[in-house]
């Protein structure tokens, strides 16, 4: 229980050190240890998406189906704070200032991970993590059968496997709503964004149980 202290309020080192009344080299092997757990957990709770069945949260929907019916789920990136040297600030340097990993996540409708890639510089865009996550065969992509597809953000290309917004349509309703219009390529968007908002509320829900991603301490590990 202490141990998840750190990643799920996000401790400095020297606040669990005063607190548990432990030198901070203790606090670091231990935070050691259980990074190693999580990260020996990860085959067993990332799992490959379901490429045959029709998502219930699709076929059972009149307002997404027959419309996605051959969607498997969705992708988008995050970032997540990171700590690093001073020469590597500028590659790690993401457009809000910040230092970051860039992540790259394919989650399903159930809201759990189906697909992770982790470690690029935050200055890195989204498309370039995916381009090269494809190509390596290392990365182990879940590349989607003929006719299947995970839905993306306009950040990146529409093309087979990959299904996109249109570009220079109203996205969300609140800009329906201003522009009182609703024609067919709004009325898909607003579909598509509504579908698609799940990679960005599980990242939410993770970042909520594990606030250490969402402020690193500055300590070593």
């Amino acid at each position: 229980m202490r141990r998840n202290k750190l990643w799920s309020h996000c401790d400095s080192n020297r606040q669990s050190g005063y607190e548990w009344r432990h030198s901070g080299e203790t606090i670091s092997r231990h935070f050691n240890n259980v990074c190693s757990v999580l990260v020996s957990l990860a085959p067993h709770l990332i799992g490959p998406p379901d490429f045959v069945h029709i998502l219930s949260v699709i076929e059972n929907n009149s307002y997404y189906s027959p419309y996605f019916q051959d969607c498997i789920g969705a992708m988008d990136g995050t970032h997540v704070p990171c700590v690093v040297d001073a020469h590597l600030h500028p590659a790690f340097r993401n457009r809000k200032g910040y230092t970051s990993q860039n992540m790259l996540a394919i989650v399903d409708f159930q809201m759990k991970f189906t697909y992770v890639v982790a470690g690029w510089e935050g200055s890195v865009h989204d498309a370039r993590v995916l381009r090269d996550a494809e190509r390596d065969p290392s990365f182990r992509f879940p590349h989607p059968p003929m006719g299947k597809y995970y839905l993306v953000d306009s950040g990146f290309t529409n093309r087979p496997s990959f299904l996109a917004p249109y570009h220079g349509t109203n996205y969300h309703i609140r800009d329906r709503r201003r522009q009182g219009g609703d024609p067919r390529n709004e009325r898909f968007n607003y579909r598509h964004a509504s579908l698609c908002n799940v990679v960005e509320r599980t990242f939410g829900l993770w970042k909520n149980r594990f606030r250490i991603l969402s402020g690193i301490p500055r300590y070593e590990v």
